[in-house]
């Protein structure tokens, strides 16, 4: 199994769109000041030792150097070594609502990041069950099944955004649905569903979902995340805030209700998630621990090898090729141009 140590450094590589920009831009420049003066060809030969060629490599170096350091720098493991842990906790799934709504700042930074906060809060509280991760919006997909590599679990959770399930809506019926298969049939206890939402626009089929998952064992909490007053949704087309068809700014609400009776119907507990990030963690780990435990274990990497010191070392390289690299050539003489001229002068 392949991962990245430190998947933060990653965000690094949109820089590169940035150099790739600014060599284009520069070259363009280059050129249109050059055709300016007369024709390109014999212009250029006026410069004493530039090269299009060299140039354009001497940037490609530095490219390639930037793309391996970032490899470097976020440590590129391979797994080595695979044990068998044997844990005593229940499978834990949560649910987190990824719909557009999701996006709106009546919590900060916004409703998507400190519900991604609060399970990675959660995850460290939780560190002898199984977890998984469901996503959802107008439809919903496992996104990681029931797993004890929590560090694989964070390298998931920190890759979800609205832009997963492009179809808008808040389906919390799919969302138990598809956590319900996630979870093992043959049980009937030991399972928990933990459904991170604003509750808005929720289909009105998830009471009858709770009612069959709750049946196969699954205990269903609830964690409602945003204002009851609601909050303008940013939207990232146009810059401003999302407008229904009239030009009316749409306002985002937490349905609180929605979510308490699903709570209800789930036998668990309903929690509104603001500023309290550690009482909510405290107060869902709690009600976990109080559930019925089980024994099982699972195949996980336990020691990974690093290759970061072979990307740092191209890095490196790379770098010094280009430093000793002349941006151009050595410019030719006449006599260079005319090999047979010294041999006449000589004569």
């Amino acid at each position: 199994m392949l991962r990245f140590q430190h998947t933060e450094y990653l965000w690094a590589f949109t820089l590169l769109i940035v150099l790739a920009g600014a060599f284009i831009w520069i070259t363009w420049w280059k050129r249109r000041s050059i055709r300016r003066l007369g024709d390109p060809r014999l212009v250029e030969n006026l410069f004493s030792g530039y090269s299009r060629r060299l140039f354009t490599l001497k940037f490609l170096l530095l490219f390639a150097a930037f793309f391996f350091g970032v490899i470097g720098l976020a440590n590129l493991q391979k797994g080595s070594r695979v044990e068998k842990i044997t844990r005593k906790g229940v499978d834990v799934i949560v649910a987190l609502d990824v719909s557009k709504s999701m996006l709106a700042t009546d919590v900060k930074p916004d409703r998507l990041t400190r519900a991604k906060q609060l399970v990675t809060r959660l995850m460290e509280k939780l560190d002898n069950d199984r977890v998984g991760l469901v996503v959802f919006a107008g439809n919903a997909y496992l996104q990681m099944p029931l797993t004890v590599d929590y560090s694989a679990a964070r390298m998931y959770l920190g890759s979800i955004s609205p832009d997963l399930i492009p179809r808008q809506g808040t389906e919390i019926n799919e969302a138990i649905r598809v956590a319900d298969e996630a979870f093992n049939k043959k049980e009937r206890k030991h399972k928990a569903l933990v459904i991170i939402s604003d509750g808005e626009d929720h289909n009105e089929g998830a009471i009858a979902e709770a009612k069959k998952a709750l049946e196969n064992g699954v205990v269903i909490n609830t964690v409602g995340i945003g204002s009851p007053t609601g909050s303008p949704i940013p939207d990232p087309e146009n810059g401003g805030m999302k407008k229904d068809m009239e030009g009316n700014v749409v306002v985002s609400k937490l349905n609180e209700d929605a979510l308490r009776n699903l709570a209800a119907t789930g036998k668990g507990m309903y929690l509104h998630l603001m500023n309290n990030t550690d009482e909510v963690v405290n107060a869902l780990s709690g009600k976990i621990d109080q559930m019925e435990q089980k024994e099982f274990g699972e195949n996980v990497f336990t020691d990974y090898n690093s290759y970061f010191q072979y990307f740092l070392a191209i890095c490196l390289l790379l770098v010094v090729l280009e430093f000793f690299l002349p941006e151009g050539a050595k410019k030719k003489t006449a006599a260079d141009e005319l090999p047979g001229l010294q041999t006449a002068k000589a004569a």
